[in-house]
């Protein structure tokens, strides 16, 4: 249905813990992505997914459960932290964890600034963070709702990006936004976007 062209899939390891870190367009990315990798991808998603009534909800519930979905309450007070240390649980136990640093869809093909919470992963657990771009799927799905039509999709994976040389020293700020830079400005060149210095949340409530 997507036509869907996979570059760069032999940087991702066959084993091992690894952090995949990219842009989010649409919906569909965090469907098609899981469907590329060799291995199981396992994002963060809104317990929403896997929490609806009737057939619609128990077959979104067995799709997302099924691709490696964690369901959390992003929303709640303490939804940061228990992303956060989801995701650390994941890569403690040799998985592979997919984040968007964004935060959120971009809400115009733009890619946006970073939230540090991959520079916090990345050096809590010392996992290699593997950048990728997803390009296409805003065209196929826009505004990220209704039926996807058919189209072309392509992912991109970039090299591994290791940040050893900074570790223990993931309480630090400067270092956090260090990292979390240089690994948006390696989605960006894999994705080809324009970059905004700004949270794509700011720019959605604007």
């Amino acid at each position: 249905m997507f036509r869907t062209r996979v570059e760069g899939l032999e940087n991702i390891p066959g084993t091992g813990p690894v952090i995949l870190a990219g842009n989010h367009l649409t919906f569909i990315d965090s469907m098609i992505l899981p469907m590329v990798c060799d291995r199981t991808v396992h994002f963060i998603g809104k317990d929403e997914y896997v929490t609806g009534k009737g057939l619609k909800g128990r077959l979104m519930a067995w799709f997302f459960t099924g691709s490696g979905m964690i369901p959390v309450d992003r929303d709640g007070a303490n939804g940061g932290v228990a992303a956060l240390m989801t995701g650390r649980r994941i890569l403690e136990e040799g998985k592979i964890f997919g984040i968007y640093p964004e935060g959120t869809r971009s809400p115009d093909g733009r890619l946006y600034r970073g939230r540090t919470g991959i520079a916090r992963l990345t050096l809590m657990t010392g996992a290699p963070v593997i950048p990728f771009a997803v390009i296409g799927t805003d065209k196929l799905q826009p505004g990220g709702k209704g039926m996807p039509r058919p189209g072309r999709v392509t992912i991109r994976f970039g090299e591994p990006m290791e940040f050893s040389r900074y570790e223990g020293m993931d309480r630090d700020r400067y270092v956090l936004r260090a990292v979390t830079d240089s690994v948006m400005a390696e989605v960006m060149r894999l994705s080809g976007q324009e970059y905004v210095d700004m949270y794509a949340t700011k720019a959605k409530a604007a």
